[in-house]
Protein backbone atom coordinates (compact mmCIF):
# COMPACT_ATOMS: atom_id res chain seq x y z
CA UNK A 1 0.00 0.00 0.00
CA UNK A 2 2.83 2.37 0.89
CA UNK A 3 4.48 1.66 -2.48
CA UNK A 4 1.24 2.37 -4.32
CA UNK A 5 0.81 5.62 -2.42
CA UNK A 6 4.39 6.60 -3.25
CA UNK A 7 3.88 5.85 -6.93
CA UNK A 8 0.63 7.79 -6.96
CA UNK A 9 2.30 10.80 -5.34
CA UNK A 10 5.16 10.65 -7.83
CA UNK A 11 2.78 10.50 -10.78
CA UNK A 12 0.78 13.45 -9.46
CA UNK A 13 3.96 15.47 -8.96
CA UNK A 14 5.17 14.66 -12.47
CA UNK A 15 1.78 15.56 -13.90
CA UNK A 16 1.80 18.91 -12.11
CA UNK A 17 5.35 19.67 -13.24
CA UNK A 18 4.92 18.64 -16.88
CA UNK A 19 3.26 21.89 -18.12
CA UNK A 20 6.16 23.94 -16.73
CA UNK A 21 8.71 21.53 -18.19
CA UNK A 22 6.97 21.70 -21.57
CA UNK A 23 6.92 25.50 -21.48
CA UNK A 24 10.63 25.65 -20.64
CA UNK A 25 11.41 23.21 -23.44
CA UNK A 26 9.41 25.20 -25.98
CA UNK A 27 11.05 28.46 -24.87
CA UNK A 28 14.54 26.96 -25.18
CA UNK A 29 13.66 25.63 -28.62
CA UNK A 30 12.38 29.04 -29.75
CA UNK A 31 15.51 30.81 -28.50
CA UNK A 32 17.73 28.28 -30.26
CA UNK A 33 15.84 28.87 -33.51
CA UNK A 34 16.54 32.60 -33.22
CA UNK A 35 20.22 32.08 -32.44
CA UNK A 36 20.61 29.56 -35.28
CA UNK A 37 18.97 31.98 -37.70
CA UNK A 38 21.35 34.76 -36.63
CA UNK A 39 24.36 32.51 -37.25
CA UNK A 40 23.10 31.53 -40.71
CA UNK A 41 22.40 35.17 -41.57
CA UNK A 42 25.91 36.17 -40.47
CA UNK A 43 27.47 33.58 -42.76
CA UNK A 44 25.33 34.52 -45.73
CA UNK A 45 25.62 38.30 -45.40
CA UNK A 46 29.36 37.90 -44.99
CA UNK A 47 29.74 36.21 -48.38
CA UNK A 48 30.74 39.51 -50.05
CA UNK A 49 30.76 39.45 -53.86
CA UNK A 50 29.24 35.96 -53.84
CA UNK A 51 26.36 36.87 -51.54
CA UNK A 52 23.23 38.97 -51.32
CA UNK A 53 23.59 42.48 -52.78
CA UNK A 54 23.96 44.87 -49.88
CA UNK A 55 21.57 47.46 -51.27
CA UNK A 56 18.72 44.94 -51.42
CA UNK A 57 18.97 44.27 -47.68
CA UNK A 58 19.11 48.03 -47.10
CA UNK A 59 15.87 48.41 -49.07
CA UNK A 60 14.14 45.40 -47.55
CA UNK A 61 11.22 45.96 -45.19
CA UNK A 62 11.48 42.48 -43.67
CA UNK A 63 14.08 39.71 -43.63
CA UNK A 64 13.46 36.00 -43.10
CA UNK A 65 15.97 33.25 -42.35
CA UNK A 66 15.32 29.50 -42.53
CA UNK A 67 18.50 27.71 -41.40
CA UNK A 68 19.04 24.08 -42.40
CA UNK A 69 15.89 23.76 -44.50
CA UNK A 70 15.41 20.08 -45.22
CA UNK A 71 14.29 18.23 -48.30
CA UNK A 72 11.54 15.80 -47.33
CA UNK A 73 12.47 12.62 -49.16
CA UNK A 74 9.04 11.07 -48.79
CA UNK A 75 7.37 13.97 -50.60
CA UNK A 76 8.21 14.78 -54.21
CA UNK A 77 9.57 18.29 -54.27
CA UNK A 78 8.72 18.76 -50.60
CA UNK A 79 10.75 20.88 -48.20
CA UNK A 80 10.42 21.72 -44.54
CA UNK A 81 12.10 24.26 -42.30
CA UNK A 82 11.63 26.52 -39.28
CA UNK A 83 13.18 29.94 -38.88
CA UNK A 84 12.40 33.58 -38.18
CA UNK A 85 11.07 36.76 -39.78
CA UNK A 86 11.71 40.30 -38.55
CA UNK A 87 10.57 43.64 -40.02
CA UNK A 88 11.80 47.20 -39.80
CA UNK A 89 9.90 49.34 -37.34
CA UNK A 90 12.22 52.36 -37.75
CA UNK A 91 15.12 53.21 -40.06
CA UNK A 92 17.58 50.92 -38.30
CA UNK A 93 15.44 49.15 -35.71
CA UNK A 94 13.86 45.76 -36.22
CA UNK A 95 10.86 44.07 -34.69
CA UNK A 96 10.89 41.08 -32.40
CA UNK A 97 11.39 37.90 -34.45
CA UNK A 98 8.41 35.78 -35.40
CA UNK A 99 9.06 32.02 -35.51
CA UNK A 100 7.76 30.71 -38.85
CA UNK A 101 7.47 27.42 -40.70
CA UNK A 102 8.09 26.92 -44.42
CA UNK A 103 6.59 23.80 -45.97
CA UNK A 104 6.26 22.28 -49.43
CA UNK A 105 7.03 24.03 -52.67
CA UNK A 106 9.41 23.53 -55.57
CA UNK A 107 12.71 25.23 -54.74
CA UNK A 108 14.53 24.22 -57.91
CA UNK A 109 17.80 22.40 -58.55
CA UNK A 110 19.88 24.75 -56.40
CA UNK A 111 18.85 22.93 -53.25
CA UNK A 112 19.40 19.34 -54.33
CA UNK A 113 19.48 16.88 -51.44
CA UNK A 114 20.20 17.39 -47.78
CA UNK A 115 19.92 20.80 -46.14
CA UNK A 116 20.34 24.43 -47.15
CA UNK A 117 20.17 27.82 -45.48
CA UNK A 118 17.52 30.10 -46.96
CA UNK A 119 17.22 33.88 -46.69
CA UNK A 120 14.38 35.94 -48.12
CA UNK A 121 13.85 39.70 -48.25
CA UNK A 122 10.40 41.29 -48.33
CA UNK A 123 10.84 44.34 -50.52
CA UNK A 124 7.63 46.37 -50.24
CA UNK A 125 4.44 46.97 -48.28
CA UNK A 126 2.46 44.46 -50.35
CA UNK A 127 4.83 41.69 -49.37
CA UNK A 128 4.85 42.84 -45.75
CA UNK A 129 1.05 42.74 -45.68
CA UNK A 130 1.16 39.06 -46.68
CA UNK A 131 3.33 38.31 -43.63
CA UNK A 132 0.55 39.61 -41.40
CA UNK A 133 -1.69 36.75 -42.55
CA UNK A 134 -1.82 33.51 -40.61
CA UNK A 135 -0.69 31.60 -43.70
CA UNK A 136 0.14 32.37 -47.33
CA UNK A 137 1.63 30.67 -50.37
CA UNK A 138 4.73 32.08 -51.99
CA UNK A 139 4.33 32.62 -55.70
CA UNK A 140 0.52 32.49 -55.50
CA UNK A 141 -0.38 34.97 -52.75
CA UNK A 142 2.87 36.92 -53.01
CA UNK A 143 5.15 37.53 -56.02
CA UNK A 144 8.49 35.86 -55.30
CA UNK A 145 11.59 35.42 -57.44
CA UNK A 146 15.19 34.27 -57.14
CA UNK A 147 17.34 37.10 -55.89
CA UNK A 148 20.42 38.33 -57.78
CA UNK A 149 23.89 37.62 -56.40
CA UNK A 150 26.73 40.13 -56.03
CA UNK A 151 27.91 43.03 -53.91
CA UNK A 152 25.51 45.51 -55.52
CA UNK A 153 22.53 45.16 -57.88
CA UNK A 154 24.01 46.90 -60.89
CA UNK A 155 21.25 45.65 -63.19
CA UNK A 156 17.91 46.54 -61.61
CA UNK A 157 15.47 44.67 -63.85
CA UNK A 158 11.76 45.35 -63.72
CA UNK A 159 11.24 41.88 -62.27
CA UNK A 160 13.56 42.57 -59.34
CA UNK A 161 12.01 45.98 -58.74
CA UNK A 162 8.45 44.60 -58.77
CA UNK A 163 9.04 41.41 -56.80
CA UNK A 164 7.42 41.40 -53.39
CA UNK A 165 9.87 38.81 -52.06
CA UNK A 166 13.42 37.91 -53.18
CA UNK A 167 15.05 34.70 -51.94
CA UNK A 168 18.43 32.98 -51.84
CA UNK A 169 19.91 29.68 -50.68
CA UNK A 170 23.33 28.44 -49.64
CA UNK A 171 24.30 24.78 -49.49
CA UNK A 172 27.75 23.17 -49.46
CA UNK A 173 29.35 26.55 -50.12
CA UNK A 174 27.22 27.19 -53.24
CA UNK A 175 25.18 30.40 -53.13
CA UNK A 176 22.29 31.07 -55.52
CA UNK A 177 18.88 32.64 -55.85
CA UNK A 178 15.85 30.36 -55.47
CA UNK A 179 12.18 30.96 -56.21
CA UNK A 180 10.38 29.29 -53.25
CA UNK A 181 7.36 28.94 -55.53
CA UNK A 182 4.51 26.97 -53.99
CA UNK A 183 5.96 26.96 -50.47
CA UNK A 184 3.63 27.96 -47.65
CA UNK A 185 4.76 30.20 -44.83
CA UNK A 186 2.91 30.26 -41.51
CA UNK A 187 3.59 31.17 -37.87
CA UNK A 188 4.75 28.51 -35.43
CA UNK A 189 2.13 29.28 -32.80
CA UNK A 190 3.58 27.00 -30.12
CA UNK A 191 7.07 28.52 -30.27
CA UNK A 192 5.74 32.09 -30.50
CA UNK A 193 3.48 31.50 -27.49
CA UNK A 194 6.41 30.14 -25.50
CA UNK A 195 8.67 33.01 -26.58
CA UNK A 196 6.24 35.85 -25.79
CA UNK A 197 4.27 34.27 -22.95
CA UNK A 198 0.89 34.61 -24.66
CA UNK A 199 -0.93 34.03 -27.93
CA UNK A 200 0.38 36.65 -30.35
CA UNK A 201 -0.47 37.46 -33.95
CA UNK A 202 2.05 38.10 -36.74
CA UNK A 203 0.94 41.74 -36.75
CA UNK A 204 1.65 42.14 -33.02
CA UNK A 205 5.15 40.75 -33.43
CA UNK A 206 6.23 42.31 -36.72
CA UNK A 207 4.79 45.78 -36.06
CA UNK A 208 7.02 46.18 -33.00
CA UNK A 209 4.40 45.61 -30.28
CA UNK A 210 6.08 42.48 -28.89
CA UNK A 211 9.08 42.79 -26.58
CA UNK A 212 12.32 41.81 -28.29
CA UNK A 213 13.89 38.74 -26.66
CA UNK A 214 17.50 38.76 -25.46
CA UNK A 215 18.27 35.79 -27.73
CA UNK A 216 17.81 38.07 -30.78
CA UNK A 217 20.83 40.23 -29.87
CA UNK A 218 23.03 38.55 -32.49
CA UNK A 219 20.32 38.88 -35.13
CA UNK A 220 20.02 42.64 -34.61
CA UNK A 221 23.80 43.03 -34.61
CA UNK A 222 23.87 41.65 -38.16
CA UNK A 223 20.92 43.67 -39.44
CA UNK A 224 22.17 46.90 -37.89
CA UNK A 225 24.90 46.89 -40.55
CA UNK A 226 22.19 47.51 -43.16
CA UNK A 227 20.38 50.78 -42.34
CA UNK A 228 17.29 51.62 -44.37
CA UNK A 229 17.90 52.98 -47.85
CA UNK A 230 15.43 54.21 -50.43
Amino acid sequence: MRINNFLMAALLAASAASPALFADSALNRANKRIEGSAEALQDILGAGDRGIPRDLIEKAQCVGVIPSLKRAGFIVGGQYGVGIVTCRVHENEWSAPEIVRVEGGNFGLQIGGGETDVVFAVMNQRGMDKLMNDKFTLGADAAVMAGPVGRETTAQTDAVLKAEILSWSRAHGVFAGITLNGATLRPDHDDNRALYGADVTPNMILSGKAKRPASAKGLYAELREFPAKG
